[in-house]
């Protein structure tokens, strides 16, 4: 079997090649843009496993190892990093630790989404972004009514609002950004509300968000989002690791028999965390079981950690409800059921 170790870069990429039936070893500096790359991994035998550490833009190299007929696994850096003892880094040093995990088995390998699950995810992404930009644009239209002693906080974007903020007496470049402003959320009210409805569609047709939109405070938004971030749910064998991936668990320093917990590790995928921050602040309100528990926490912790506290117990539902194929209440029944603990290989689960 052919190996390589593959230390990508944007415009190059260092390699160590492994054939294991006839022992030959080679390394190379191969350059992305001329060919260079691709001539290589042309003259391998298909079938050959190629690793790489986990980055950005190197979709079109894993679509063109995958094209050839090679195997492609993608590593976790932060392990493959941690698993190298020595100080001195450079690209050859990478790619032959990276051949060497390959070699003996210990290449910590990630999950990877599907054609469609990326195209998913760029439809969330986008529309996130889109949201971001119209909420600087309400933050500018905020900014020149509160200098016009206008103060309506989030009133001014009903029908009455907009009408007194279009009638504020502003003069020269307040009124021209005034305009424009108006122009530019008006477009953005306009693609924000299409890709709604491509997400609500999508959502629709995914009989995994289908099940959890069946709890309360989960929307078609936020229930795609965690379907195509957890992916597999099988890979994880327990709620608390579903936590440790989203970064809602506190990071922790135990030394000497002394155990200091500290904020949220704030790991994984933050468009994730806060779906489920804002998701989990509605199920306070619709769901009697989160609404109590919240309000206890409230009495002894601040609302922020109490919040978080939420987001992480919501995550942990949806994993089960993924994990089972159970709908809302069913779910939250087996919960408060003392005679039916959620359990795994021995470790119960909250």
């Amino acid at each position: 079997m052919q190996i390589v170790g593959c230390d990508f870069h944007p415009r190059w990429q260092q390699v160590s090649f492994l054939d294991q039936e006839t022992g030959e070893y080679r390394e190379a500096k191969l350059v992305n843009g001329d060919g260079e790359a691709e001539r290589f991994y042309r003259s391998l035998s298909p079938g050959a496993l190629v690793g790489i550490e986990s980055c950005g833009n190197a979709q079109w190299f894993i679509d063109l190892l995958s094209s050839l007929g090679h195997t492609v696994w993608v590593g976790d850096a932060a392990k493959i990093r941690a698993s190298y003892v020595r100080k001195q880094k450079t690209d050859r040093r990478d790619a032959d630790h990276i051949l060497k995990l390959l070699v003996e088995d210990r290449f910590p390998r990630l999950w990877t989404p599907s054609a469609e699950q990326r195209d998913l995810r760029q439809l969330l992404i986008h529309r996130h972004k889109l949201v971001e930009i119209r909420t600087r644009v309400k933050n500018g239209l905020q900014h020149l009514a509160m200098n016009r002693g206008v103060q309506k906080q989030s009133r001014l974007w009903s029908v009455r609002g907009r009408a007194e903020l279009e009638k504020l007496p502003l003069e020269g470049w307040s009124a021209r950004r005034r305009e424009d402003l108006l122009e530019l959320m008006k477009g953005l009210d306009r693609q924000i509300k299409e890709l709604d409805e491509a997400v609500v569609q999508a959502a629709r047709e995914d009989a995994k968000a289908e099940l959890l939109m069946s709890q309360p405070g989960v929307g078609p938004i936020t229930a795609m989002a965690f379907v195509l971030t957890i992916g597999d749910v099988s890979r994880f064998e327990y709620s608390g690791k579903v936590a440790s991936y989203l970064g809602l668990i506190p990071s922790e320093y135990t030394s000497g028999g002394k155990r200091k917990l500290g904020a949220t590790s704030k790991q994984g995928n933050r468009f994730m965390r806060q779906l489920l921050v804002e998701a989990a602040q509605t199920a306070c309100r619709l769901d009697e079981g989160f609404r109590k528990q919240y309000q206890a926490r409230c009495h002894h912790k601040p609302k922020a950690v109490a919040k978080v506290a939420a987001a992480r117990r919501l995550a942990v539902r949806l994993y089960w409800m993924l994990r089972l194929n159970k709908r809302y209440p069913e779910i939250a029944h087996i919960e408060s059921s003392s005679g039916v603990p959620l359990a795994i290989h021995g470790r119960d689960v909250e």
